[in-house]
């Protein structure tokens, strides 16, 4: 899996070698001056050492050479990092735009089955982890493979001995580390999965405190939080608790590689093959060898977080996108919405099926009212309709062209839609209007306010067609946003309509106001409601009556209430004292 990580992480960072050509860069003349140092070192120490008399001369003149040597190998140094740091944000800017984009061709039921804390935490935090990863995985990489080719050279000119011995002590902290970090990568697999599990719960609460409130569900809400984020921090401390293994366990082994340098060299000065500078030089190339596999180690657990969270965002970049559409491609201009449903079949779940090989035809025009009790699947009509889900079998057409022969976002923007829970983002009103038109008039938005009753609530504002929405309508009534929702579809004038309960959180008086706007918006355009009070779809076309994904009933008002079925039942229970 990590191999398999790895390659997917280098599709991303391979987009910039020019840029980690110039890293290498860096990090080769940087690293690779900063190992003469110990050479130069060495020298010093043999003109104090070697002479009876210290050669200030010599002596200042090798400081000098070192002091310019660590003011140039800084500056490279630096170089190394700013440009690291370009090549990583570059990368990762990358990632989040991909997987955003992914989000965008997701299909709905992804959205309805994963908590959204968790797909934020996805985008943020795991993005975020493997920024962290990248910045230092890319800088210790780079300068170690200079550092170690460099100070082996150098060790072998001064002793292939004790080279030889710190070659084959050195390598044991690669196979310590590696098998620490298979122990600890499920660790942060789990903690990466807590924190969004925990981000998803956090959401939930904060968007719905008045709920938690109203139902005094406080406790008990700080109860399940304590309980999951008692389980990331148990999480979190094995993984730290494996990952902090790993530095001191190669130290340890960097030390005896130490010791066995000192009395390897201690052996041979004594025996007149090396000077007490060399030895020295030994000493710190040494440490200089076992340098980039310390910094490594120390990082581990930043790495290992990457590895966990680039796999969830993997996950997420590899999931199913919406069907494609089917060859040929059919367009929908000058739709007149005629719709078709034959022998139409879905279900959430295989194993609980809903709608059976349903027929249904709606002439152009035609205003078509769709009621049931809770689950019958009147939404889930009007989803298929949108492509928000794909039939299990069946064909669904619009102007005898079949939905899955029509790209998705041509399909939608045929078709207006106001649905039962407003949605506003944060920006003016003007903007909220014009949402799916950005390109209209302030006339063309003001039309449209007017036309769904809310320009005398607009104006009433305090900078009125500029006044800035808080997060969600924070600082607009439930009413007044319904009321933004349906001008948002007034504006863009579309030849299909869809009204899911798009009255609901109004009061009646608007509502009769409302239903006015509606009824000259639907003229001439095919239009689907979806409504529990039965009173507003008396003069629909025609109104299906559902019951468990069937169409039961079929009709104008009238003629179902002459029948005295399950129509009459609704009815007349929403006027029973």
């Amino acid at each position: 899996m990590k191999k398999s990580l790895l390659r997917r992480l280098w599709g991303y960072v391979g987009r910039y070698k020019a840029l980690l050509t110039v890293v290498f860069i860096f990090a080769l003349l940087g690293n690779t001056i900063s190992i003469f140092t110990p050479l130069l070192t060495g020298h010093a120490i043999d003109k104090i050492v070697g002479v009876s008399q210290v050669d200030f001369k010599g002596l200042i003149h090798i400081i000098i050479q070192l002091l310019v040597l660590f003011l140039v190998s800084s500056v490279f140094q630096w170089l190394m990092s700013y440009v690291s740091s370009i090549v990583s944000y570059n990368t990762i800017h990358d990632i989040r735009k991909e997987a955003f984009e992914k989000l965008n061709t997701l299909p709905l039921k992804y959205f309805d089955g994963n908590a959204h804390g968790d797909i934020i935490s996805r985008l943020t935090n795991d993005i975020d982890a493997i920024s962290d990863g990248l910045l230092q995985g890319i800088t210790q990489v780079m300068s170690a493979v200079v550092i170690i080719a460099g100070c082996f050279i150098f060790m072998l000119t001064i002793s292939p001995i004790i080279t030889l011995a710190v070659v084959l002590i050195t390598p044991l902290c690669f196979f310590i580390a590696s098998f620490i970090a298979k122990h600890s990568k499920r660790m942060f697999a789990e903690q990466s999965k807590t924190v969004g599990e925990l981000n998803g719960y956090v959401e939930e609460i904060i968007g719905n405190q008045k709920i938690v409130n109203a139902f005094g569900y406080e406790e008990e809400s700080l109860k399940h939080f304590n309980e999951i984020n008692n389980r990331l921090y148990k999480a979190g401390q094995k993984a730290q608790w494996y990952s902090s293994l790993t530095n001191p366990t190669t130290r340890l082994i960097n030390n005896i590689a130490y010791v066995s340098v000192t009395v390897i060299g201690g052996f041979l000065a004594v025996a007149g093959r090396l000077s007490v500078g060399n030895i020295a030089s030994f000493l710190t190339y040494s440490n200089q060898f076992a340098k980039p596999i310390n910094e490594i180690t120390a990082i581990a657990s930043q790495i290992q977080s990457a590895f966990a969270s680039a796999e969830r965002i993997f996950f997420l970049l590899d999931l199913s996108e919406d069907t494609p559409v089917l060859k040929p491609e059919e367009s929908l201009l000058d739709c007149e919405g005629k719709v078709s449903f034959k022998q139409v079949s879905f279900s959430y779940r295989e194993e609980v099926p809903l709608i059976r090989n349903l027929n249904l035809e709606v002439d152009k025009g035609n205003m078509i009212a769709i009621v049931g009790p809770t689950g019958s699947g009147k939404t889930t009509l009007v989803n298929l309709l949108m492509r928000f889900y794909d039939v299990n079998s069946g064909e669904i057409s619009i102007d005898g062209k079949d939905i899955y022969h029509i790209n998705r976002d041509k399909l939608r923007r045929t078709i207006g839609m106001v649905l039962q829970e407003s949605w506003l983002f944060s920006g003016t009103v003007a903007e909220n209007i014009a949402y799916g038109k950005p390109e209209a008039t302030r006339e063309e938005i003001v039309s449209a306010a007017k036309a769904a009753r809310a320009h005398s609530f607009i104006k009433r504002l305090p900078n009125g067609y500029d006044t800035r929405i808080e997060e969600d309508g924070g600082n607009l009534s439930q009413g007044q946003k319904q009321l933004l929702t349906i001008a948002r579809v007034m504006i863009i004038d579309p030849p299909m309509l869809i009204l899911d309960e798009a009255t609901s959180s109004i009061d009646t008086r608007t509502e009769i106001n409302i239903q006015k706007a509606f009824n000259k918006m639907m003229e001439g355009r095919t239009s689907f409601v979806i409504a529990h009070r039965l009173s507003t779809i008396k003069e629909a076309d025609t109104i299906l009556v559902l019951q468990h994904g069937d169409i039961v009933e079929q009709g104008s008002h009238e003629e179902l209430l002459k029948r005295k079925g399950f129509y009459y039942t609704l009815y007349n229970s929403q006027f029973a004292v």
